[in-house]
């Protein structure tokens, strides 16, 4: 049987905590760059309750973002909804595979402190969050990609010598 590390970056990394949940048989670890966990509902929900109906009598919320060529991403309030149905950081979250998470202390779309919270939530005693002084959200510079593959190699090594 093959298992698997799965590695998700902002939502990527709240999808790579989901996918663990669905099929925790086939993980063997989990690597979350500045993972996203609620972050979509969370923002949403910070909003002035104006806007807040305003998305829904739209069923469009338009979500500032420098990645955009826009300047923001429109989001679905069908999807604001849906995603309510999977938020994770209100109660533990039954994980107990190894987990690393790395993230950006400069990181401006998702806080550093949510890799904290999903860390304390995670069944999982095997956690280590590496935080980043002057990351950023996408961790691109040439020593975060060296950080990411090096935890990653670490991971690999520890699970080997385990299994």
């Amino acid at each position: 049987m093959f298992y698997q590390i799965l590695v998700g970056s902002s939502m990527g990394g709240w999808l790579m905590l989901l996918v663990a949940l669905a099929r925790p048989e086939k993980i063997a670890a989990l690597v979350g760059v500045a993972p996203a966990a609620d972050h979509f509902v969370t923002v949403f929900n910070e909003l002035p309750l104006e806007e807040k109906k305003s998305a829904e009598e739209k069923d469009e919320w338009k979500l500032a973002s420098k990645y955009s060529e826009e300047g923001f991403y429109t989001i679905p309030y069908s999807f604001i909804k849906e995603a309510e149905n999977h938020c994770l950081l209100n109660s533990p979250i039954p994980i107990t595979s190894p987990i690393r998470l790395i993230h950006g202390m400069k990181d401006e779309e998702v806080p550093w402190h949510v890799s904290m919270q999903i860390a304390d939530r995670v069944l999982s005693t095997d956690v280590d969050v590496i935080l980043r002084k002057h990351g950023l959200h996408r961790m691109s510079e040439k020593d975060d990609i060296k950080l990411l593959v090096y935890t990653i190699d670490d991971l690999i090594d520890k699970l080997t010598t385990l299994g």
